[in-house]
């Protein structure tokens, strides 16, 4: 079984589609293995985004990323890493389809309301991150 890891950002604890969020994965067969709500701090939020921390645009993520508690969970399953990404749709919720979580409930490219893994390094580095051993079920 293959694990992924989601951030429930900001955007979706704001507007309370964190529960339409996680029963959607739950509907497509994935188990829960981690889940917690909280504040991310400078320090994580830096590394989870050193790709683009050296840009411009990184403060705003910064600023959007910590503006409120968000829900950090473990999710597995069969090819669960490109199966999420199908169900959330493109990064951009602008031109995500209809049917898809962000095309549904997302409106840019930053407020797209859920964050995952796009490949098994980088879902095995964001749990280690985000997680302890004891805390994965």
């Amino acid at each position: 079984m293959e694990q992924t890891l989601i951030i429930l950002k900001p955007d979706c604890m704001e507007h309370r589609l964190y529960g339409t969020v996680l029963a959607r994965f739950e509907a497509a067969g994935f188990d829960i293995q981690a889940c917690k709500l909280t504040r991310l701090t400078p320090g994580q939020l830096r590394e989870h985004y050193a790709h683009v921390a050296d840009k411009p645009f990184y403060p705003d993520i910064e600023t959007f990323m910590s503006s409120r508690p968000v829900i950090i969970a473990v999710l597995s399953g069969q090819n669960v890493i490109a199966r999420v990404r199908e169900l959330l749709g493109p990064t951009n919720s602008k031109v995500a389809p209809k049917g898809t979580i962000r095309g549904d409930f997302g409106t840019e490219m930053m407020r797209n309301v859920c964050h995952a893994s796009d490949s098994p390094e980088a879902a095995a580095a964001e749990i280690k991150r985000f997680f302890s051993a004891t805390e994965v079920f």
